[in-house]
């Protein structure tokens, strides 16, 4: 049976204690080996990917919507934890309006040779800090077709809840692993046969339209962090750079949007 929670201080809730305090988060989340996912449809694609709750965390009446989940978490002796909506929310410090939370296990992150099996196209991020931008690219790639996604040590976390729920999950849907070091992972990418290209304004730069005229085989595509962009010891690693044709005075657009765009560009024909 669910277990009914009343205080927000209860020590078995730990796990969802002050999740909008991104440093916190940044901290617990990948030494405490979890992450929170949100929202009936993400609880779903954890799940339908392999990994495996903690616990989970939600309103009575999403019961009767998470009822297959709630059944298997029972069974499995994984906690179900309900409660009032004002007890929820001062347990995690914000409203509770897609219904439900999961503690999830946070699985192992695959090595770079096993997420680049077979890929052909794949984006980069370096440093990039803002989870809703990392949430965004991984919600394009998974719609535009991109093999997989590398992030660089200081980019946000991609199961960060913020991140999680802006993907819509996707997060679950396309291989990704953290590629360090960087910028000395270029020749790793390299070595594995991807041409690396930066999306960058720069001296020497080609068009996105003269890449996709003549696409490589195997791109690896690399997109700076909101405002600094890209790091000169990484535009001098790669082997080309790229810029987006733009008008209207706009020299540079958000970085979940530009990789949107270049991934469009650059897709696998059927993909």
């Amino acid at each position: 049976m669910p277990l009914r929670i009343d205080d927000p201080a209860d020590p078995r809730l730990a796990d969802y204690v002050s999740l909008t305090d991104v440093a916190l988060r940044r901290r617990l989340e990948p030494a405490g080996g979890l992450y929170v996912a949100e929202s009936e449809k993400v609880i779903r694609r954890a799940l339908a990917a392999g990994h495996r709750p903690r616990s989970l965390l939600m309103a009575e009446r999403w019961l009767t919507d998470l009822a297959d989940v709630v059944a298997d978490a029972e069974r499995d002796g994984v906690p179900v934890f309900i409660g009032e909506h004002d007890v929820i929310e001062r347990l995690t410090g914000f409203h509770l309006h897609r219904g439900a939370l999961a503690a999830m296990h946070r699985p192992a992150l695959p090595t770079l040779a096993t997420v680049l099996d077979g890929a052909r196209r794949v984006l980069v991020l370096e440093d990039v800090v803002d989870h809703t931008n990392v949430g965004a690219v991984f919600r394009s790639a998974a719609a535009l077709g991109v093999d997989a996604v590398l992030v660089t040590p200081r980019c946000a976390d991609p199961l960060y809840r913020r991140s999680i729920r802006v993907s819509m999950g996707t997060v679950f849907q396309v291989p990704w692993t953290r590629v360090d070091p960087w910028p000395g992972g270029v020749s790793a990418l390299q070595d594995l046969g991807f041409t690396v290209a930066a999306l960058a304004l720069a001296d020497g730069s080609v068009s996105l339209d003269e890449l996709a005229a003549h696409p490589p085989e195997r791109l690896a595509l690399v997109l700076g962090t909101e405002g600094d962009g890209l790091a000169r010891r990484t535009l001098a690693a790669v082997d080309t750079v790229v810029r987006i044709p733009m008008a209207g005075g706009v020299d540079s657009l958000n970085v979940a949007a530009a990789g949107a765009v270049a991934a469009w560009a650059l897709r696998v024909d059927g993909a």
